[in-house]
């Protein structure tokens, strides 16, 4: 079943059925002041933080899933007919009710058709200010006069926390004030302490917030949620709109909302347009400052253009046309801009993130940092820096870094019980991408804090993370798991030993020897090697099982993951980081792929284990907590799936990292959007996998590890762009039926042009490499052969020399 379709030329997801299977989400704002909101206007909004910041409220886990959000309601005043310009909350049949949304980059318009009114809504924040527009027009296309009231709504919380405003009611109905004044409503929290826009903590400090309706005069207004919807009314019959008449309530303590009334006539063909403004601040202040300045729809419609521009220049950095539409709406647009939202909100704001995760969680944002690097490198690396400050004198790391109060150099190391053993370990991915992305070979000298106390370069924090694993290994010489590996169902202990622990230790010590070459440091990559070799013969004499390699040995000796166990018998993680990490032999390699494709491959994505955990111990597995077949109990973990396409690609198998990466592809499940039901334009957390009775079902969109190693892995793996401190390489990894590609690649500055074509239906390697006609060997082309506006031409086919 379809629900909309892409825009690629827009770069929007346009939904031309409102009642999609789960509310279909986007995101407003930057890291300053933030919003959600759903296809049918739902949503919350917060300054800086979810958590500590949020002032709109959201119902979370409920039906509808999105509600209170945004909402114009309409009322003809003659008839006493009302609805919404967005579907919901009111829900007309659709029969009669006509609507169409439009998610853009940081941008939701929704237009709709109800009883010969035409509405288009327009939602946004403008780049770097605090507060959000909601543009309406309203145009009669009927033959007969029209008289309408229009009230907006919106609800505030009673404490920017979350859970003072959710659970603490004792305490937050007791706080706030909402009052109107001089076209202003003024919701205000603790407002007898100070106001502190520095300071994200709320505690000892103000909240304040202000809407306002211009365009037409404000008639009444209801401040008080229970006056304005009714004790026993709904968001879809609000008591107020009903009656057609506002009551002029404010609220002394209780719950507040914004709900202004207008009244507009409408000869036949004739428009109106209204402006809502809400921000945080003080309205005599902040929000008069705001409409003297930007209230003008001339004004709206600049920050309009400015946004779109902002976030199109981002997206711009990379851009490809291939034989597949799908795969380049998403590398071009949604895949993109999906990265570009995680980034900036980690895994802390949406319709299942409620914000106590709050901050920046240190594996994740680590990983997330590498599909941004073309687009932002600059800000992209003062993130990367702020993350190594979040690492210890040990070589462990923070669990998460809230960058509004990080202090390195004064942060107490917590007990050893709670570090995991994978944080640092992403910095081997993620650090030499950096330096390929910017060319900044002295980044690695760069001097910088732990976080608890004494500093070192990079290098030095590099190897730290190296040493902190290899000086937590087990009897079997691999390191532990520690409180838990990337899997936090796996529960290892400081003896238990992570497999998949052990193979980013292998693939750090070979990425931290190739750097120490480059810095001209024999005796650090002599070290490293000579670990990597140590390590190799403890992976090779312990870890494989006859087609596979285990997941992990307990304490007590227990392996888990062999070929002939009766639950959890094979690992997804452990058979792609033995080809990505080179731990494999070449058979090794070849057989343990295999058994992926026959265990556990689906066609909607590679599950994490099989058959499910039912009987292992749960203080070490878990992930038996799970119903079968959803997240670590043997569910389609998409977080991993990028991986996959990366492991198929290393071996040459273009046609097999197509088919892996052609599973969790969500625009592949356009056309199934009542199987997937979660938005078919973002990657989700996780899928149900066949042994739930829901497969194929996704679910927590948006912020996930998934969209940056999608996008990675598409990009720097299928596509085979790839920047590397030398220069860029250029060696794809495709499917056999592709005759090539088009792509442009935004490097150091350069706007770069790439052809590739593939007239045999190769799979991999190059043939034939040209810069602007001039042949190159291999498929590295050095930095100094490129200039703005050059031109790479690529053959597939029979590889070139080796060694390039």
């Amino acid at each position: 079943m379809k629900y909309g379709h892409f825009d690629d030329d827009a770069r929007e997801y346009v939904i031309t059925r409102p009642d999609t299977p789960r509310s279909w989400t986007n995101y407003l704002g930057t890291t300053e002041y933030g919003a959600i909101i759903s296809n049918n206007a739902g949503g919350y909004s917060f300054f800086r933080s979810a958590s500590e910041g949020r002032f709109t409220r959201l119902r979370f886990n409920n039906v509808p899933m999105d509600q209170p959000g945004r909402y114009f309601y309409l009322r003809d005043q003659e008839s006493g007919d009302f609805w919404s310009t967005s579907w919901q909350p009111v829900g007309k049949p659709l029969d009669e009710y006509k609507t169409t949304c439009r998610h853009g980059t940081a941008y939701t318009s929704i237009e709709s058709e109800y009883s010969d009114i035409k509405t288009e809504t327009l939602y946004f924040v403008p780049v770097g200010q605090k507060f959000e527009y909601w543009k309406l027009k309203v145009t009669n296309t009927g033959s007969a006069p029209r008289k309408l009231s229009v009230f907006t709504y919106c609800e505030f919380t009673n404490h920017w926390n979350i859970d003072q405003d959710q659970f603490n009611l004792q305490y937050s109905q007791y706080i706030g004030k909402a009052t109107y004044q001089d076209g202003f409503a003024q919701m205000a929290v603790n407002d007898n302490l100070p106001h502190d826009w520095a300071s994200i903590k709320r505690d000892g400090n103000a909240m304040l917030s202000w809407t306002t309706l211009l365009g037409s005069p404000i008639t009444g207004y209801d401040l008080s949620r229970e006056t304005f919807i009714g004790t026993y009314g709904s968001y879809a019959k609000p008591d107020v709109v009903a009656s057609g008449e506002s009551t002029g309530s404010t609220t002394y303590g209780e719950n507040s909302c914004s709900a202004l009334r207008t009244e507009i006539e409408l000869a036949p063909g004739e428009s109106k347009e209204l402006l809502v403004m809400i921000g945080v601040g003080k309205a005599s202040i902040e929000g008069k400052a705001a409409v003297e300045e930007f209230s003008s729809l001339e004004r709206v419609d600049a920050e309009f253009a400015k946004l779109k521009d902002f976030w199109h220049s981002r997206l711009g950095a990379l851009t490809a046309k291939t034989p597949d539409a799908d795969f380049d709406s998403m590398v071009n647009v949604w895949n993109a801009y999906n990265s570009l939202i995680t980034y900036t909100w980690s895994r802390s704001a949406s319709f299942v993130y409620g914000g106590h995760r709050n901050g920046l969680g240190f594996r994740d944002t680590v990983q997330d940092i590498i599909a941004v690097l073309p687009a932002i490198p600059e800000e992209a690396g003062k993130r990367l820096e702020l993350m190594l400050t979040g690492q210890f004198s040990n070589g462990g790391a923070l669990p998460v870094v809230k960058p509004f109060d990080h202090e390195p150099g004064n942060t107490p190391m917590p007990p050893k019980e709670e570090f995991r053993s994978d944080d640092c370990l992403w910095f081997f991915n993620t650090v030499p991408a950096y330096v390929g992305e910017t060319g900044d070979l002295d980044f690695y000298n760069k001097v910088l804090p732990y976080a608890d106390e004494g500093e070192a370069t990079v290098l030095g924090h590099l190897r730290r993370a190296l040493e902190f694993n290899l000086e937590r290994s087990g009897a079997n010489g691999i390191p532990c798991g520690l409180a838990a590996d990337w899997n936090d169902c796996l529960k290892l202990g400081y003896n238990g030993e992570s497999l998949f622990v052990g193979f980013q230790v292998r693939y750090g010590l070979g990425v931290y020897a190739d750097i120490a070459n480059k810095l001209n440091l024999p005796e650090e990559a002599e070290w490293a090697l000579l670990q990597q070799k140590i390590l190799d013969a403890a992976i090779q004499k312990t870890c494989w099982s006859k087609d596979r390699f285990i997941w992990a040995i307990a304490d007590d000796g227990t392996v888990y993951g062999t070929h002939d166990s009766k639950e959890g018998a094979i690992y997804l993680n452990t058979q792609i980081w033995a080809v990505i990490s080179g731990a494999a032999t070449e058979e090794q390699a070849r057989i343990c792929m295999e058994s992926v494709k026959e265990h556990l491959a689906t066609d909607y994505g590679a599950q994490l284990c099989a058959p499910p955990v039912e009987t292992m111990p749960v203080e070490i597995m878990a992930a038996r907590l799970f119903n079968a077949g959803t997240k670590e109990n043997a569910g389609i973990f998409n977080h991993p799936q990028g991986w996959v396409v990366m492991a198929e690609a290393m071996l040459g198998k273009g046609d097999s990292a197509y088919e892996y990466y052609n599973a969790f592809n969500p625009a592949k499940f356009n056309d199934k959007a009542e199987i997937r039901q979660s938005e078919p334009y973002v990657h989700c957390q996780s899928t149900h996998a066949r042994y739930s009775p829901m497969h194929g079902a996704a679910r927590l969109p948006w912020l996930s590890g998934t969209s940056a190693w999608a996008y990675y892995s598409s990009t720097a793996y299928i596509l085979g762009i790839k920047a590397e401190l030398e220069g860029l390489r250029i060696d794809p990894c495709l499917p056999s039926s592709w005759p090539g590609y088009e792509a442009t690649r935004l490097f150091r500055g350069m706007n770069i042009n790439i052809t590739v074509k593939n007239p045999d239906g190769a799979e991999t390697g190059v043939a034939s490499l040209t810069v602007d006609g001039q042949t190159i060997d291999g498929t590295l082309v050095p930095t100094d052969k490129l200039k703005d506006g050059s031109q790479i031409e690529v053959i597939m086919g029979a590889a070139v020399p080796a060694g390039a």
